[in-house]
């Protein structure tokens, strides 16, 4: 087994790398031995609190700016792996109290930021004729319908369907596009919620997890390393004949 996730020689693009599954699986990544990592985030203090092994292109900039990936083409030139995984949750509401705003913000980073990337990485995939792999962060709230969850749920529906598409229209660049559809995932995407940062200041943040976390038969939550190995898996050579799915791991809550 250790050697369909040996990713020697070989590069990957990770959005939303500065914390949570981003961070987790830029870490996975290099502890597979990958050559260099080109990671993405809004959050620079992040991004350099990761230490790696690796050669790193840390750069700071929404995943939603055009002018952003028009400025990597050189750095993603030759890129084998992508995880396009940059994603808000903040914002989010019964579709009667979503406003506008929200609504589009989120898609925005969500939906069009995910398209952005899955474009510029597949577009380096193609042109150096060598193929490659791409992961998407999609979430169980866009396999089973949540009440509350609004743009976010939609956002994540979206993206699952990006991924059985690009799928579909990479293989004959020999390009492999899946999603990850995580339940809940200890991870900061929490914080942006202000019932979840009040129960935590209320009750602390391990009780409050863990209480969340009942609604699932496993009974807690992910660790984004677990997410993160699961990702990885996607990406090797192991799943060479995995293209255009939709892995949903979330402890059964989808049940």
């Amino acid at each position: 087994m250790a050697g369909i996730c040996d990713f020697s020689n070989r590069s990957a693009l990770v959005t939303g790398a500065a914390s949570g599954i981003g961070a987790a699986c830029a870490r996975w990544l290099d502890q597979q031995g990958v050559a260099k990592l080109v990671l993405v985030d809004m959050d620079a203090a992040g991004l350099e609190k990761l230490e790696l092994n690796c050669n790193v292109q840390r750069v700071v900039g929404s995943v939603a700016d055009p002018d952003l990936w028009d400025g990597l083409t050189g750095e993603l030139a030759g890129i084998d792996h992508a995880v396009v995984n940059a994603g808000i949750a903040n914002g989010m509401a019964p579709f009667l109290e979503h406003s506008l705003e929200a609504w589009r913000a989120i898609l925005s980073v969500n939906l069009d930021g995910a398209f952005l990337t899955l474009r510029a990485a597949m577009q380096a995939m193609k042109a150096s004729a060598k193929g490659g792999s791409v992961v998407i962060t999609a979430s169980v709230t866009g396999v089973k319908p949540i009440p509350g969850t609004g743009a976010y749920g939609v956002s994540k529906a979206a993206v699952a369907h990006m991924a059985r598409i690009a799928a579909a229209e990479g293989a004959a660049d020999k390009i492999r596009v899946n999603a990850i559809a995580p339940g809940g995932v200890d991870t900061p995407i929490w914080e942006s919620s202000a019932q979840f940062r009040g129960a935590v200041e209320a009750h602390g943040r391990a009780a409050t997890i863990k209480a969340m976390a009942a609604t699932t038969p496993r009974g807690t939550y992910a660790t984004a390393d677990e997410i993160a190995g699961q990702v990885g898996y996607l990406l090797s050579d192991g799943a060479a004949n995995i293209t255009g799915h939709v892995l949903v791991s979330d402890g059964g809550f989808s049940l």
